[in-house]
This record gives structure tokens, sequence and C-alpha cells, in this order.
């Protein structure tokens, strides 16, 4: 009975390490980490805004420009023939080709002032391209057009804003 006790207990033995030897420890896999910084959009201002000559009765009127340059007169306001200068503003967005970016303009009108107590406001923002653009070649123009406010018997004189014209670029 000893020995079969004997031969019992190094079986037991003998199947635990082997239990042991078959039992599979942890395994690692690994994997590359990487980023690719891409080229910062970036916007810069190429023209200024502007509405050119405007005459007013003493009726308020607005000057619609489009982003295209083109003026609308309404109420008292008209165009004389000499037009001054007359521009939409534009922008150059520059940032990695074949990008999309979303183009923000201002919400709330902007104040144009003669230096002095007189004052108009631009608003009604609009673009081309909106609301997004494309990077075609790493670069796009944003032309930005607006409406001019004037006041019946506005004040004769050169309007302007010291604030500047915002307008807003981000990767979409």
């Amino acid at each position: 009975m000893k020995n079969i006790t004997k031969l019992f207990s190094i079986a037991l033995v003998v199947l635990g390490f082997s239990t042991s030897s078959f039992a599979q420890t942890g395994v690692t896999a690994t994997a590359t980490t990487s980023v690719t910084i891409i080229t910062p959009i970036a916007i810069t201002k190429s023209i200024d805004m502007n509405f050119g000559n405007v005459a007013v009765n003493n009726t308020a009127g607005t000057v619609l420009l489009t982003p295209a340059s083109l003026r609308t007169p309404s109420g008292g306001v008209s165009l004389p023939v000499v037009a001054g200068t007359v521009s939409a503003a534009k922008f150059t967005v520059t940032g990695l080709t074949g990008s999309t970016f979303a183009i923000v303009l201002p919400i709330a009108a902007i104040t144009l002032s003669d230096g002095a107590s007189h004052t108009m406001t631009v608003g009604s923002f609009t673009s081309t391209p909106t609301p997004t653009g494309t990077l075609t070649g790493g670069t796009q123009d944003v032309l930005v057009g607006a409406t001019l406010t004037v006041a019946g018997s506005q004040v004769a004189g050169l309007y302007t804003n010291a604030a500047g014209l915002a307008v807003t670029v981000a990767y979409n």
C-alpha cells in the first residue's frame, strides 16, 4: 500500500507540473503611435471693404454691397456717377491642401464713425464662399459684402471703423 501511495503521490506531482507547463502566460502585442501635424490654417486681409461714394437725401436708406463688389441703394440713398473706390473685403485663407474650413462672419453690426459724433452701421454680412470653403492648392479667397445703413441727412465725410471687420476661419 505504501508503494501505491508513493506512486499516487508521484503521479499527482507529475500531473501538477504538466498542468502548469500547459497553462498559458500573458502575451503582448505592440502598436506604433504616430501623429501628423498639418499646416495651421491662416487668414490675411487682402482688400478692405469700401462702399465708395454714397449720397443721401433727408430719408434714411441702405447700400447693399455684394461679395462681387456690386452696390444696390435703397431708400433715400443714391449712388453718384463718380463711384469712388468700391470693393468687398477680400481675405486669403491658407492651409492644408484639400481641407475644408468654416467661415464665421460678424453677427453684430459694426459702427463707422467720421471721427466726430456722426456714425453709421454695417451689418448683414455675406461671403463667397459661404459657410465653408475648400483649400484648393492650399489657398482660397473669401470675399465679404454687407449692408450699410445710412441715416437721413447723414453728415458728409469719411466714415471708418477703428475695430476692423473680423472674419474667423477654422478647419472642419
